[in-house]
């Protein structure tokens, strides 16, 4: 699981009004107190949402000012584990967004020791609470932060008496974004913030006012690819396939012809298999059904995407990947930051009030990010079956837990498959998201090919390690890219946690810009509730599909989404099923003192990871944010909305070569007869909304 102002510059009253204020250090949260989880919650359209409280987990919060050449994740990890008691040493410590951590105790294990011990810690500023939501174990840390919207016309002195009666000190306004702040409270700390921000609910003045929550993503597909490979075995994911430089014929969700029509002759070999790709390719006639978008066909009259700025709101984009460095957008703005060229990285916000002191200008990978990926990725590869399931424990249990009848190698393999895959690759998922949309292979070489090579691609970074992600960074995220110049944003990301504070930003973010165009990923879930921010009025909720036309088995479906697009299948028919694009494990620093692999470790496409295979709906979301590229680059005066736009996608889609499975169609009847689905929506709809996108159609709608 990334709504805001364009444009708009902060008036010297309300710089005035930051500084009234003192920024007093946040106080740090004490130990957790018995309380009824019951009673934890926030407020989301006038209705209560309810939080948990972890037991096993602490969140740490770090000094800015501290200088390490150790992670200090891993300093807190070794100062902890450094007593003698059983308990500490099976302590692990995580990196969350900027200066985060959170601690994982042993299950069921809630040690006032250790919590004194890491509040002991030189170097650590505070210890806050983690949440969760519907007992589950995903990780929502709450620091003593509160994002609070003002309703338009409050005046500054009002603004002030609301913070001051409420015991609020500001300590940033949001940029990009009109009457938006950060504030903390200056008397309230740990779960108490909640209390605060949802009684700011209710003030005269205030529209909305929600925590400024540090989310770890869940990773569902993680789930998924443990059920495969217990099922499957590692061997078996199609490890000796070795594609030539020369992809597009892979790359089905463009033209799903030649690989359809190569696999149903059944090929003894995976040369055979390479040499049919390369003749079908470059044909034209085809009975197979087409299950793609028609890309192929849409470029042969269009420009593909040249002129069009799409913004990737993500995790690490390694823009210096060679099918990635001729598709960068370069700011134009006069008001650049120092540095500023391709993009921003919001992952690690500050205090500052000083705009060009939140991130920085590079969305790439840093060195000390580098060090903490390159240990993990190494250790899967130098440890023993037996070291890696004891110093990789909770992955081992993880496992073990999904079927106890494995052998330790066979967990030791599956644990290497979910580090390299799941923790060091997905790290690159915003590279993986920007391939599919408009990479562009170096003149004389072949590589993947996005849906509008000629597009450009602004990189905006909102996520740190593991998924981690502040509420606030997403909304300036937005913001920025608008400001920036951005005809499309792209969205894979699905929130947990959908607060007022977002969906107001976002709601005016796109009454400022009647022609931005939001796509966002419906999420993967498998469930009937697509994901936030593709939940939101005005954003184009995209689901995805797979090879062989149907709803691919993760994809969220039901009421509000939009469309559907080829989104990959690793089980359909195995690793030849995802969607081809860059990734990011090629970097030299991944392989320092590593001999050069010699099978596939992971669905990579080389052996080092140039090219990986993906699946989600989080690559659906950029196939159609591409193909509203393509549109985008025909209608050359930008003469159409937004919603003319939407609406030219949505009647060019169709249900050619998707189905659904008797299984599907009975959970369909079963909603209908409960009245939870309209009988007007028919069942396609359910799953595929408006059905799969069709490039070559809507293109010529566009040009005519």
């Amino acid at each position: 699981m990334k709504n805001i102002f364009p444009g708009l510059f902060l008036t010297s009253s309300i710089w005035a009004l930051t500084s009234i204020f003192s920024l007093n250090t946040i106080a740090s949260a004490q130990p957790a107190q018995v309380v009824n989880n019951n009673e934890l919650f926030y407020i989301y359209k006038g209705q209560r949402i309810p939080l948990n409280q972890r037991q096993d987990a602490i969140a740490v919060s770090f000094k800015n000012n501290t200088r390490n050449i150790t992670p200090l994740y891993l300093q807190l990890e070794e100062d902890l584990q450094g007593g003698t008691r059983s308990i500490a040493s099976q302590v692990a410590v995580s990196p969350l967004s900027g200066n985060y951590a959170v601690v994982t105790l042993p299950t069921g294990v809630r040690d006032a020791a250790i919590q004194q011990k890491i509040q002991q810690q030189p170097y650590v500023e505070a210890s806050l609470p983690v949440l969760t939501r519907n007992q589950t174990q995903e990780t929502i840390v709450l620091p003593n932060e509160i994002i609070i919207n003002f309703q338009p016309g409050t005046s500054d002195s009002e603004k002030q008496t609301i913070l001051q009666q409420n015991n609020l000190a500001i300590i940033r306004p949001l940029r990009f974004n009109r009457n938006i702040y950060i504030v903390k409270s200056t008397t309230a700390s740990g779960v108490s913030i909640l209390n605060v921000a949802n009684q700011l609910n209710q003030v005269k003045g205030v529209n909305s006012a929600a925590p400024n929550f540090i989310q770890s993503v869940s990773d569902p597909m993680r789930q998924q690819a443990i059920k495969r490979l217990n099922t499957q075995g590692i061997n078996k994911q199609n490890k000796d396939i070795t594609p030539t430089t020369d992809l597009l014929g892979w790359q089905w969700h463009l033209d799903s012809t030649p690989i359809k029509q190569c696999l149903e002759q059944k090929l003894s070999s995976f040369d055979s298999l390479q040499s049919c790709l390369k003749t079908q390719t470059a044909q034209t006639k085809s009975n197979v059904p087409r299950t793609d978008m028609r890309v192929t066909d849409a470029w042969k009259h269009s420009k593909g995407g040249q002129g069009v700025v799409v913004a990737v709101i993500d995790s690490l984009i390694q823009w210096n990947h060679p099918d990635l460095q001729n598709s960068l957008y370069t700011v134009q703005n006069s008001d650049k930051c120092p540095g500023e060229v391709h993009g921003w990285d919001f992952s690690e916000p500050s205090d500052s009030s000083k705009p060009c002191e939140i991130g920085d200008p590079d969305t790439r990978m840093s060195p000390l990010e580098l060090t903490i990926l390159k240990r993990k990725f190494q250790n899967t590869f130098k440890l023993s079956d037996q070291q890696l399931l004891s110093q990789y424990s909770k992955q081992a249990n993880e496992v073990k837990q999904a079927n106890p009848k494995l052998s330790q190698k066979e967990q030791a393999e599956i644990v290497r498959y979910l580090i390299r895959s799941h923790e060091v690759g997905s790290e690159f998922h915003g590279t993986w998201v920007s391939g599919v949309i408009a990479a562009k292979p170096q003149q004389n070489t072949q590589g993947v090919i996005g849906v509008a090579p000629n597009a450009k691609i602004l990189p905006v970074r909102v996520f740190g390690l593991n998924g981690s992600i502040f509420t606030s960074a997403y909304i300036e995220a937005i913001g920025y890219a608008a400001d920036r110049g951005a005809d499309v944003i792209n969205l894979s990301l699905g929130a947990s946690l959908p607060t007022d504070v977002e969906e107001q930003a976002l709601a005016q973010l796109l009454e400022a810009n009647p022609k931005l165009v939001i796509v966002a990923s419906s999420g993967n879930e498998n469930s009937t509730k697509i994901a936030y921010p593709s939940g939101y009025a005005g954003v184009l909720s995209v689901g995805a599909s797979n090879l062989f036309g149907d709803r691919a088995p993760y994809s969220n479906y039901g009421n509000g989404l939009g469309v559907v697009a080829p989104g990959g299948d690793l089980d359909a028919p195995g690793w030849l099923g995802g969607i081809p694009t860059t990734g990011g494990t090629w970097v030299d620093g991944f392989w320092q003192g590593l001999s050069n692999p010699t099978s596939r470790w992971s669905p990579v496409i080389d052996l080092r990871g140039k090219y990986w295979w993906v699946q989600g709906t989080s690559f659906s979301s950029p196939a159609v944010a591409g193909v509203v590229a393509l549109m985008k680059g025909e209608d050359t005066n930008r003469k159409l909305s937004r919603q003319e736009l939407i609406n030219i996608l949505k009647s060019t889609a169709s249900y050619d070569g998707l189905s659904i499975s008797k299984e599907e169609e009975q959970m369909y009847r079963s909603q209908i007869d409960k009245g939870a689905v309209p009988s007007s929506v028919t069942d396609k709809q359910y799953f595929f909304g408006s059905g799969l996108i069709n490039a070559d159609a809507a293109i010529s709608a566009v040009q005519k």
